[in-house]
């Protein structure tokens, strides 16, 4: 779609300047996330060297709830993304709110119930230095995604996107697909791989 024509009647260099600044915003995104993904892929790795064919002792329907939360509010993001690239605010708006909710909830069952009932604490050894490293840096990706998905609902709000321009919301889609996904590797390494140390 074409930018809107702005006030000065000059669209065409306002329309390229949006494209080219959309561009070098992508570009920029996904190298952070490449990049990022390498850490992750570091502490996969540090999962399978350090405990081998074991796995910690976690509690399978926490895992699974937190794990359903996560994937749910990732359709709901999806959703978002849509409503506004459709110029539907108020479905943007509650679609970003329900995947709020949902982020939070996976956080809270994570950090608030998950840490404070294993067995083992950070420090017990390969066990506790795997399960909080992992878990602790993706929560702390969580986190920063949630502070992202607040400011850019509450820029919808304001009304300070459109259906021609919302590279925010663009972007708070891709970093927490990306959150989903990288939980989905460590949901497997964590609860599923291996047998019970």
């Amino acid at each position: 779609m074409t930018e809107p024509q702005a006030s000065s009647g000059h669209h065409a260099p306002a329309g390229a300047s949006y494209a080219t600044r959309l561009a070098r915003n992508r570009l920029g995104l996904w190298l952070f996330v490449v990049s990022d993904a390498f850490v992750f892929v570091g502490l996969f790795i540090a999962r399978m060297v350090l405990l081998g064919p074991n796995r910690p002792e976690l509690l399978q329907g926490l895992g699974l709830a937190v794990t359903a939360m996560l994937l749910v509010s990732s359709f709901f993001m999806n959703r978002a993304e849509v409503e506004m690239a459709h110029g539907n605010r108020p479905a943007f708006l509650r679609n970003i709110m329900v995947t709020l909710v949902l982020g939070t909830i996976f956080l809270v069952g994570v950090v608030g119930v998950e840490w404070q009932l294993a067995p083992f604490g950070p420090s017990d050894g390969a066990e506790g230095a795997v399960f909080y490293s992992m878990t602790g840096f993706h929560a702390f990706h969580v986190f920063t995604g949630l502070i992202l998905l607040f400011v850019v609902w509450n820029n919808g709000r304001r009304g300070l996107y459109t259906a021609e321009q919302h590279w925010g919301v663009e972007a708070a889609a891709i970093y927490w697909h990306f959150i989903d996904v990288v939980w989905m590797f460590f949901y497997v390494g964590l609860y599923l791989m291996g047998t019970p140390a």
